[in-house]
């Protein structure tokens, strides 16, 4: 061979792996299209971005990404406002957002490929895995001698399940929602006090009283976090580590963890509004700068709305992403079905957060009447949002998901409505 030969061959290697290089920094990404190819209209969805916009002007919230994606492509993805107001960082794509209670379907599809595994199953009782919840006790509130109620408790009448806790039927609850003598004695124990292990945590909450019997009330509560605990001794590993060897590396979800110590990270931190900090329970949003012991399944993570796309899109194909199978489509199909209703003997307890017109499955709030809920929907239609201002839903019949990423608990109730509306009225086809 030629020096000249040589030379001609190495410089074709040399242009080929150049070319090569952005697909392979881009491998990890959902394929885009216009808009229109996939039957939405820029123009609509142009008027959501506006809107946003106006209120990033208007100083309600300090910025938001919103992610609209239909038939396995990204048609929508614009960051807008600063990503911190105070500093004047302008928003990137790659913001990253503290979901909180959006890690609950995380959590919840890592324990169901453990179901799958078969390693556990739905109906086993929690205390196979997590002795401490052997014997559990639920409060009851009777009139003291001076007229004011005491708490009592009696036995459960029957064992806490997996399924119950990824349904919310657990009889667990949270202290900060709602009034009553449990919910004030979960305030009293001040569970994280001190920064327990995932182990310490569930073995505090265990020595408290249920608010309801096993298996009859949909309230919502530390279940998922319960849950991730499960995951870790079934799985002999943290509830990080399994995620991110069973999830987060497979699908590419790089800016998916518990906290966010590496600095190189740190400035892509989504702040909210100094006004705005508070979730009016006695709570601000966390720091995940700072790294506890706790890996909290049920409002931990932190995500970017590429990322969470990427989870919600192997959703969507009914378990499935770029040849790699997460979860069967009958397991999937099993987790969005409605699992609270009547028919279950479960009813809804004093603060229903999934809302009229829906029902709770493992992990998502799903689409039961069209009739009741306040705004529209496709078929078989599945969502749930973080405490943050985060949201998301996965449209099956429409093909179609969106992830909205803001840090605003103010106002995030208005921000779902609004996402949903201007969405599907986006849906021409």
């Amino acid at each position: 061979m030629t020096f000249l030969k040589r030379r001609a061959l190495v410089r074709t290697a040399l242009l080929g792996l150049s070319l090569a290089l952005p697909l392979l920094a881009t491998a990890q990404s959902l394929p885009t299209a216009r808009p229109e190819s996939v039957g939405l209209s820029s123009e609509r969805l142009q008027k959501l971005t506006d809107v946003l916009k106006a209120d990033v002007a208007a100083g309600k919230i300090p910025g938001a990404v919103l992610l609209v994606a239909r038939q396995g492509k990204v048609a929508w993805f614009e960051p807008v406002g600063k990503l911190d107001a105070t500093a004047g960082t302008p928003m990137p794509r790659d913001g990253i957002f503290r979901i909180y209670s959006m890690s609950k379907p995380i959590t919840t599809v890592a324990a169901m490929m453990l179901v799958e595994d078969g390693r556990m199953k739905l109906d086993d009782p929690v205390a196979m895995y997590l002795p401490e919840y052997a014997r559990m006790t639920v409060g009851i509130e009777k009139p003291g001698a001076d007229g004011k109620p005491v708490l009592e408790t009696v036995p459960a009448r029957r064992p806490i399940t997996v399924q119950d806790l990824m349904r919310h039927t657990s009889g667990l609850t949270y202290g900060f929602f709602g009034p009553g003598l449990v919910k004030q004695a979960y305030n009293a124990a001040n569970l994280a006090e001190g920064d327990p292990t995932s182990a310490e945590f569930s073995q505090r909450l265990a020595k408290l009283p249920l608010a309801y019997q096993p298996g009859t009330t949909w309230d919502y509560s530390y279940s998922t976090d319960i849950l991730g605990r499960v995951v870790e001794v079934v799985s002999g590993q943290s509830l990080y580590q399994f995620e991110k060897a069973r999830l987060f590396d497979p699908l590419g979800m790089k800016d998916t963890t518990y906290y966010v110590p590496e600095p190189a990270r740190q400035p892509r931190i989504a702040e909210p509004l100094p006004s705005d900090r508070s979730f009016g329970v006695g709570a601000d949003l966390n720091d995940p700068r700072i790294v506890r012991k706790f890996e909290s399944g049920g409002g931990g993570l932190v995500s970017t709305a590429s990322d969470y796309a990427r989870f919600l899109q192997m959703l969507l194909n009914g378990g499935t992403l770029d040849g790699t199978r997460y979860l069967g489509p009958r397991t999937l199909a099993l987790m969005t079905t409605d699992h609270s209703n009547a028919g279950a003997g479960i009813v809804p307890g004093p603060l229903y957060l999934p809302g009229p017109g829906y029902g709770f499955g493992l992990g998502f709030a799903v689409r039961r009447n069209d009739g009741e809920a306040p705004y529209p929907s496709g078929g078989g239609e599945y969502n749930w949002g973080g405490a943050g201002g985060t949201y998301m839903w996965v449209d099956p019949k429409n093909e179609l998901f969106v992830v909205l990423m803001l840090q605003s608990p103010k106002y995030r109730t208005h921000y779902r409505s609004l996402a949903r509306n201007m969405v599907y009225a986006a849906v021409l086809k």
